[in-house]
């Protein structure tokens, strides 16, 4: 009987310990620290396909991410592909081979076919570091055969090297035909080609080839870039191209300044017309680049701002920040990307109170106290049943 009554005690004030120390609720409103000046749109290509990559912000975003030929945005893997076989450094050359009169006769056959081509002639010495300047700077499809033999022994070889690459990289909607994009057959989507683009420009070396505006190769002499807008608003490359099924198809990467920081955004068209294809690819390919980071927006708030109330039924007091704030957040991001941690309380909660965070994830993370703005205590357990 002792022990019956002991556990209906028991029972009886565990059901009760809620009622005696019940956990406060919460109400966040970030209205206060919401933007009021309009946010512009992204400035998506009306045609063709899209995408924006800005790495060190942690964007990806894609407009009709469709699978398409890509032209001579083939010669982004290639490059890719030849420096991950043959790695090379800034001021090295790289392995050298001889030009065969086979490989002659491929610039001749690119001529007639109206492919970008360089100038090669039997028995001249060309280095890695030749070929990679050609390739990315005055889009030289020979070239691209020539790195193919050079790495793989073949273009066939060489091809099957590029599609495992895509692969193993996880670029579902991309596949290559051919070492230089003059096949149809070399698709992909504009999402893969800015992240592609964003790993090959993690190299110094790519950085500092795609920056060129003309380059002084073996034999042909300089030849110049065919990327649109390139020293133009802090356009820095990558790679552009253009056939009549790809249409002109560009991926452009800027630099912007956050601080003191530079920072760099992929802006990816594909499939763009009108006039030579490249300029219209260029030009939409810097309005986009441009409205990605022209509309940053600054978040600044003081000490004693509302975001929330906090309490116990009408017994509640207001959230506010500790101290002053400041952020910024570009719509690139996606929406912005700020939410408020509160902690649960079953007793008085004092003025002055460290009651949660306010968390902003923007190019790094901020963490602003939150505290309460008056003392408040939930009604006695007697105030309640009355």
């Amino acid at each position: 009987m002792v022990l019956g009554a002991g556990l209906a005690v028991a029972l009886i004030v565990g059901m009760q310990l809620p009622l005696l120390h019940p956990r406060s609720h919460s109400k966040v409103t970030l209205a206060a620290l919401s933007n009021a000046r309009p946010v512009s749109p992204l400035a998506w290509p009306v045609v063709g396909s899209a995408a924006l990559v800005i790495p060190s912000l942690g964007v990806e975003r894609a407009w009709h991410n469709s699978v398409e030929p890509i032209a001579s945005l083939t010669k982004l893997m290639t490059a890719y592909v030849t420096l991950k076989e043959l790695p090379l450094g800034l001021d090295q050359t790289g392995p050298c081979m001889v030009v065969s009169s086979s490989d002659v006769a491929t610039y001749e056959q690119m001529k007639l076919t109206d492919q970008s081509s360089v100038l090669v002639s039997a028995g001249e010495s060309i280095c890695e570091i030749d070929l990679l300047n050609g390739l990315l700077v005055h889009s030289a499809s020979n070239y691209a055969v020539l790195l193919a033999n050079m790495v793989a022994g073949s273009t066939v070889a060489f091809i099957a090297l590029m599609n495992q690459t895509a692969d193993s990289l996880g670029f579902r909607g991309t596949h290559y035909a051919d070492v230089s994009g003059f096949d149809d057959g070399s698709v992909s989507t504009a999402l893969d080609q800015g992240e592609l683009a964003a790993m090959l420009m993690k190299s110094p070396l790519v950085r500092s080839i795609v920056v060129q505006t003309s380059v002084t190769l073996p034999v042909a002499g300089t030849v110049s870039s065919f990327t649109p807008e390139l020293g133009l608003d802090n356009v820095i490359g990558v790679k552009s191209g253009r056939t009549a099924a790809a249409g002109g198809c560009d991926v452009m990467a800027m630099t912007f300044q956050v601080g003191t920081a530079t920072k760099t955004v992929y802006a990816v068209v594909l499939d763009q017309r009108g006039g030579d294809l490249l300029g219209p690819a260029g030009d939409a390919a810097l309005a986009l680049a441009q409205s990605a980071v022209s509309v940053e927006r600054s978040f600044v708030f003081d000490a004693g701002r509302v975001v929330g109330q906090i309490g116990w039924g009408a017994r509640k007091v207001a959230v506010v920040t500790a101290g002053d704030g400041a952020f910024s957040w570009w719509p690139a991001q996606g929406s912005l990307p700020m939410s408020v941690q509160l902690r649960h309380f079953t007793r008085t909660i004092r003025k002055g109170q460290l009651v949660g965070w306010l968390l902003v994830h923007t190019v790094k993370a901020h963490r602003y106290r939150l505290v309460a703005r008056a003392s408040v205590s939930p009604a006695s357990l007697w105030q309640r049943l009355r």
